[in-house]
C-alpha cells in the first residue's frame, strides 16, 4: 500500500508507469522468482510490491522509504531490482550480523540463478573501515610502537601475536578481523591501523599485497557494494570519498541511520589517547617538540582524571556541558599547540625515502592530527554542537546537534537513496523518521539545500506490511494494575510479575531492560525465586557481546535470557526458546543523555515538544524493534509482555501502540498466564 509521496509535480506519475518502468518491473518480477526459488522460498506479496516501488525508485530517480515486516524478504526485494538495474549499487547495513547474511548467504546463492536470467556477469563485494584489515607494513616493521610495545611488555599475548602472523602470511586469507583467528584486541590493535595513519598503497612496501587496498579495489569495481552505516556517515559528513562511486544507496535498518551517523562523527578525547600519540611522536621524533608534547599530554591526563573525580560528586558537571571546563581548557590548549608544532615538522620533512620510515612518520602523523582536530574542535565548541564528559571512559564527547542537514545535503541530493527496515513509523506515520535521514516532508519547503540532481523531498513512502498474522500468533500484554516504573529500576510488583510470567512460560523468556540497574535487579530477584525450577538464566553483563549470548539463549530451549539495549534489536531466534518477550518499561531516552536532551531542549526553545518530536519517536521504534523479537516465522506462538502501566493509562500511549506489530491485546493476566501454559506443554510434548 503507496502512504504517499512528497512534493511530487505530478501525482499521476505515482500510479500511471512509463513504458520503460513497466518492462523493468516485468524483469524484477521474473528475477525475484528466479532468485527467491535460488534459496527454496516462496515469493511474497509484500516483497513483490517492495521490489517493484525498488526498481521504480531507482528508474526514476526518486527516494524511497520502505516499512517491511519482519518475514517480507526485504533484502532480496532490494538486492533484485538493484541487480536488475544494472548499475552500482552501495548497501549500508547498521549491524555485522546483516551485512554477513548479505554477502555470506543471500548474495552467493542468487547470484548463480541471476547470471542465468539476465544474461551477465554479476559482482559483488564487502568493504570495511582500514582498521578492519591487518596492516602488513605495520605487523612487519622492525621498529615496534606503543601499540606493539604493549605485547612485549605483556607475555601472555605472545602466543594470540604468533597466531595472527602465521595467518596473515597464509595464502588467500582476507587479512579481516572477522576472518582471523580470536586474539586479543590489544594484538589487532598492534598490527592494525586507522585511515588517518595508513599512508596509502602507492608509498607503502606492502601495497602490492595490503589487504585493505585489494578489498577496496575488488569493491570499486562491483555490481554490489556492501558496507556500514558508519563508514558511509562518515563520507556524508566529512564530504571526502572513502567508499566507491554508485548509482544509488540502500540503506538497511534505516531507522538506526541517524544515530549511527552521530555516533560516526562524534569526537573524543582521552587522556590516553593523548598520552599514546605522544609517546609515537618521542619514539619516531625525539626532540624538544616531542618533550613539550609528552608535557602537555601528561598534564592533560591528569586534568582529565581530577575532573572525573569531580563530576561523580557534582551534579552540574554531569550531562551536557555549555563549555569547555576551566580546569581543562588550558591542557587543551597546551596538546593543540604541541601537537601542531609536531605536524608542521613531520610535514616539513620531505628527505625522507625509505617506505618503512614514510609508513612509521605516517602513524605518527595520523594519530598526532587526530588528537590536534579534536582538540581544535573542543576549543572552538559551538551553538550546534553537544559537549559531555563520559566519567566512565574520562571522555570528553562533542557531537553535532542534527546531523539530518548535511545528510540532506551530501547524500540526498547525490543519488536516489531507498531507505528501509521493519520499523519506519511512528503512530502510523514516516514523518519522524523521514526527518531525521534528512528528507523534507511537508512543512519543510523552508528548508535549504545544495543543489543537486536529485530532490530530498521526492520520496515516496510505503508499507508492505508483514507475512505473519500477528493477530492470531501473538498475544500483547499490557498490565494495568502495576506501579509506574521509577528511576531504581523496575518495580518490586513488576519484578514478582515478570517472575511469574517465566515460571508459566517454563522459562524460554527473552526479557528487555532500559538499563543496567533493570538487568541487575531482575538478576538478583530471578535467581531466588526460580532456583526451584530447571530454567537457567542467562544474564547480559557490561561488556558483553550480544552474539553468544543470544546463541546460548537459542540452544538451551527453557533458558531466560536478560539484557539491555544491545539486545532489543537484531535477536533472531525463532522457535520454542523464545515465547515470551518482556520489557520492563517503555524505552524513552534517558534524562541525562546529553545529545537527545540538547535536541528536545532545542525543540522545546522554538515551541514545540521536544517530548513529542524527539523522546516519544525514538521510544517507539525502539519498543517496536523490542517487540519484534518474539515472531521470527510463521510457526512462532507467543506474548510480548509490557510492564510499564503508562501505555495504557498516558495519552501518549496509543502512538507507542500504533507503531507496533499488531498483536490480540489484553490486560488480563490469567489469560496470558494459561496461555504461557499451554504453549510450554505444547512445546514440551513435542520435544
Amino acid at each position: 500500500m503507496l502512504i504517499c509521496k512528497i512534493r511530487s509535480a505530478d501525482v499521476a506519475k505515482v500510479t500511471k508507469m512509463s513504458d520503460t518502468t513497466a518492462d523493468l518491473a516485468s524483469k524484477v518480477r521474473k528475477a525475484l522468482d528466479v532468485a527467491v526459488a535460488a534459496i527454496g522460498g516462496a515469493t511474497r506479496e509484500g516483497q513483490i510490491e517492495m521490489a517493484e516501488a525498488v526498481a521504480n525508485a531507482l528508474s526514476d530517480r526518486h527516494h524511497l522509504m520502505v516499512q517491511a515486516g519482519t518475514g517480507t524478504g526485504k533484502s532480496l526485494a532490494y538486492l533484485v531490482p538493484a541487480l536488475v538495474y544494472g548499475k552500482r549499487v552501495l548497501v549500508a547495513t547498521a549491524t555485522l550480523a546483516l551485512q554477513r547474511q548479505l554477502v555470506e548467504r543471500d548474495l552467493p546463492r542468487i547470484v548463480p540463478a541471476l547470471e542465468k536470467e539476465l544474461g551477465r556477469e554479476i559482482t559483488f563485494g564487502v568493504y570495511k573501515g582500514v582498521g578492519n584489515y591487518v596492516c602488513l607494513q605495520k605487523m612487519n616493521s622492525e621498529v615496534s610502537d606503543p601499540d606493539g610495545e604493549v605485547l612485549l611488555e605483556v607475555s601472555s599475548l605472545g602466543f594470540d601475536a604468533k597466531r595472527l602472523r602465521a595467518w596473515a602470511h597464509s595464502p588467500g586469507v582476507s587479512g579481516d578481523r572477522d576472518d582471523a583467528p580470536d586474539v586479543d584486541r590489544r594484538v589487532w590493535a598492534a598490527n592494525s591501523l586507522s585511515g588517518r595513519e595508513c599512508v596509502g598503497a602507492e608509498k607503502c612496501a606492502f601495497g602490492s599485497q595490503c589487504f585493505a587496498a585489494i578489498a577496496k579495489g575488488k569493491a570499486a569495481l562491483a555490481d554490489i557494494v556492501v558496507t556500514n552505516h558508519t563508514l558511509l556517515a562518515i563520507e556524508i559528513v566529512d564530504s571526502h570519498p572513502i567508499l566507491p562511486e554508485r548509482d544509488a544507496v540502500i540503506l538497511d535498518e534505516a531507522h538506526e541511520f541517524m544515530d549511527r551517523t552521530t555516533q560516526a562523527v562524534t569526537e573524543e578525547l582521552t587522556g590516553p589517547r593523548v598520552l599514546r600519540a605522544a609517546a609515537m611522536a618521542r619514539k619516531h621524533l625525539p626532540g624538544k617538540l616531542s618533550d613539550a608534547f609528552t608535557k602537555a599530554a601528561d598534564s592533560f591526563d591528569d586534568a582529565m582524571d581530577e575532573f572525573g573525580q569531580r563530576v561523580k560528586f557534582e551534579t552540574a558537571l554531569q550531562g551536557r556541558l555549555e563549555e569547555i571546563p576551566a580546569s581543562l581548557a588550558a591542557p587543551i590548549r597546551k596538546v593543540r599547540e604541541s601537537a601542531q608544532a609536531i605536524i608542521q615538522l613531520i610535514s616539513a620533512d620531505e628527505e625522507i625515502v625509505d617506505s618503512d620510515s614514510i609508513a612509521e612518520r605516517a602513524r605518527v602523523k595520523g594519530a598526532v592530527n587526530e588528537v590536534s582536530t579534536t582538540a581544535a574542535k573542543l576549543l572552538k565548541l559551538g551553538k550546534g554542537q553537544v559537549l559531555w564528559f563520559d566519567p566512565t571512559f574520562s571522555t570528553l564527547n562533542l557531537a553535532p546537534l542534527t546531523v539530518s542537514t548535511v545528510l540532506r545535503n551530501n547524500l540526498l541530493t547525490k543519488t536516489p537513496v531507498i531507505a528501509t527496515s521493519a520499523t519506519l513509523t511512528v503512530g502510523n506515520g514516516f514523518d519522524a523518521m523521514a526527518r531525521n535521514i534528512g528528507f523534507l516532508v511537508e512543512g519543510d519547503e523552508e528548508a535549504q539545500t545544495d543543489d543537486g540532481d536529485v530532490d530530498p523531498g521526492n520520496v515516496q513512502m510505503l508499507d508492505v506490511g508483514s507475512p505473519f498474522d500477528f493477530a492470531n500468533q501473538g498475544m500483547l500484554y499490557l498490565p494495568k494494575h502495576l506501579p509506574e516504573p521509577g528511576r531504581d529500576g523496575p518495580s518490586v510488583e513488576a519484578l514478582i510479575e515478570l517472575g511469574e510470567l517465566i515460571d508459566a512460560a517454563g522459562g524460554r523468556t527473552l526479557a528487555l531492560f532500559s538499563s543496567w540497574r533493570g538487568v541487575e535487579a531482575a538478576d538478583a530477584h530471578l535467581r531466588k525465586v526460580l532456583a526451584e525450577l530447571p530454567i537457567r538464566i542467562i544474564t547480559q553483563r557490561r561488556g558483553d557481546s550480544a552474539g553468544p549470548l543470544v546463541e546460548r539463549f537459542a540452544a538451551d530451549e527453557t533458558s531466560v535470557l536478560l539484557g539491555t539495549m544491545g539486545l532489543w534489536q537484531g535477536v533472531d531466534v525463532p522457535g520454542s526458546s523464545c515465547i515470551l518477550v518482556a520489557i520492563d518499561r517503555i524505552p524513552f531516552p534517558r534524562p541525562d543523555d546529553p545529545v537527545m536532551s540538547a535536541r528536545s531542549a532545542e525543540v522545546d526553545a522554538t515551541g514545540g515538544s521536544g517530548f513529542m518530536k524527539i523522546s516519544l519517536p525514538r521510544a517507539a521504534l525502539l519498543l517496536a524493534q523490542g517487540t519484534g523479537r518474539l515472531i521470527r516465522s510463521v510457526d512462532d506462538r507467543g506474548v510480548v509482555a509490557i510492564l510499564d502501566s503508562r501505555i495504557m493509562t498516558k495519552r501518549y500511549g496509543s502512538i507507542l501502540l500504533n507503531s507496533m506489530p499488531p498483536l490480540w491485546r489484553t490486560s488480563d493476566k490469567r489469560v496470558v498466564t494459561d496461555s504461557l501454559r499451554r504453549l510450554h506443554e505444547a512445546v514440551t510434548e513435542k520435544s
